[in-house]
């Protein structure tokens, strides 16, 4: 009687899988396997046509027997779960629905940056943080930014004590990085910088802006070009052109202001571009040999480029937002548009 014998070690490990169960998902499973349409008791029934005609009366019986005994034991089992939710929860009915929370979503801010980092990180730049206080040394003298430069006045500049400052720049994590590290180096960063603007809809005391050099031997200005046109195409779409004006910067030369034709009209002209049908979207260039001397690398042998841009009017661009204060007002109906 190969079907009575083979009931027999049915029982046993359903007693065992029933017992052990840990969960009620994995309770439910276990019952679909015993005791379901395509389960092993239904397969039990079917196989009594293989067993003689003498023995079919005593399978059938032990059959109906573990039936009803597997379903006995669910039953216990269920009861043990209820129990222990119980006590968990006290006299709290479980079974009641729970108070819906509304699931969050990232501010588009945020949302701009992992992007923007997104795409960089593929090209091979490792991302980076760097600290919003720093010193005049990181955020102007290692930069070549002269003692007499308007930007470092009071009116410019976020001044707190004992010398230090809010940063106004992200360049301030290059001489962070090349402080610690030797080339190659290919490096994104973004963050929070401090500037006392009067507030308007173009302008903050604070924004964020994202940060990206590379240093190597043989960096030219064709490859600042190639990652920028990289970036724009991969950002703001295949069809999008780019254009260089020249331009100054103290930690940067030759620098240059960077463009690119306006994807919200395809360059034929709107509000948002001035109808130009150009946005000025970054600034960049080659790093200033006196940069490198500030941390101490060898200027004639390294070369490499930076750029910058500041993340709100990215963001506004790519949205279509007119004011930079609905980023910061913490207005739900704003934000629950992203």
């Amino acid at each position: 009687m190969k079907l009575f014998e083979k009931l027999k070690d049915i029982d046993k490990a359903a007693i065992k899988e029933i017992v052990e169960t840990p969960s009620w998902d994995a309770l439910e499973q276990v019952k679909i396997k015993y005791l379901g349409r395509k389960g092993i008791m239904q397969d039990a029934i079917k196989n009594i046509k293989s067993v003689s005609k003498k023995d079919k009366p005593k399978v059938g019986q032990l059959i109906n027997e573990l039936k009803n005994k597997f379903t006995s034991l669910i039953k216990e089992k269920e009861q043990s779960f209820i129990d222990s939710e119980r006590s968990m929860f006290g006299n709290k009915d479980i079974t009641l629905p729970g108070v819906k929370k509304e699931i969050g979503h990232n501010h588009p801010l945020i949302k701009t940056i992992d992007e923007i980092i997104d795409i960089f990180v593929r090209m091979g730049f490792k991302s980076v943080d760097a600290p919003e206080v720093e010193t005049e040394f990181y955020n102007f003298e290692a930069l070549n930014i002269p003692k007499d430069h308007p930007s470092r006045e009071t009116f410019h500049t976020f001044y707190v004590e004992n010398g230090m400052l809010l940063r106004s720049q992200t360049s301030t994590a290059q001489i962070r990085i090349m402080e610690k590290e030797k080339p190659p180096l290919q490096i994104i960063h973004a963050g929070k910088v401090y500037r006392p603007d009067a507030v308007d809809a173009s302008h903050s005391f604070m924004f964020y802006q994202i940060e990206g050099f590379m240093v190597d031997e043989g960096i030219v200005f064709s490859d600042l070009k190639g990652v920028l046109e990289k970036f724009a195409k991969e950002y703001f779409g295949e069809e999008v052109k780019m254009r260089f004006r020249p331009h100054y910067f103290p930690f940067t030369e030759p620098s240059a202001e960077i463009d690119i034709s306006c994807f919200i009209c395809g360059a034929k002209g709107c509000r948002v571009c001035s109808h130009k049908g150009w946005l000025e979207v970054l600034g960049a260039g080659m790093i200033n040999p006196k940069v490198f001397d500030a941390v101490k690398y060898d200027s004639r042998k390294y070369t490499g480029f930076a750029f910058g841009m500041g993340i709100d009017r990215i963001c506004m661009l790519k949205y279509g937002i007119d004011n930079i204060r609905l980023f910061y007002e913490n207005d739900v109906r704003f934000l629950k548009q992203f």
